[in-house]
């Protein structure tokens, strides 16, 4: 595969899609754009949250609007159910 860009150390707990999912692609591709990477926390925690799907990335950017929140926090948010305010 040619790469088009710049590389991005992205950390060592990423997991890279296979050649042939796109949409695993594109998700990667709205994480790293937002500056999230794949470094884990203190004592071997992992990175965290992060999507895997168009859709969860979708969900997470209308979190980010909705709530005022910065996109890296809202893609790194697990799920945003959570996260909403609740409707009374």
């Amino acid at each position: 595969m040619r790469c088009a860009g710049d590389l991005i150390d992205a950390g060592p707990h990423l997991e890279v899609p296979r050649r042939a999912d796109t949409a695993g692609w594109r998700a990667l591709t709205a994480v790293l754009d937002s500056g999230l990477t794949f470094y884990g926390g203190c004592c071997g925690t992992g990175p965290g949250y992060r999507p895997r799907t168009p859709r969860e990335v979708r969900e997470r950017l209308l979190l980010s609007e909705r709530q005022g929140i910065p996109v890296a926090e809202a893609l790194a948010t697990a799920d945003t159910a959570d996260s909403r305010p609740s409707r009374r």
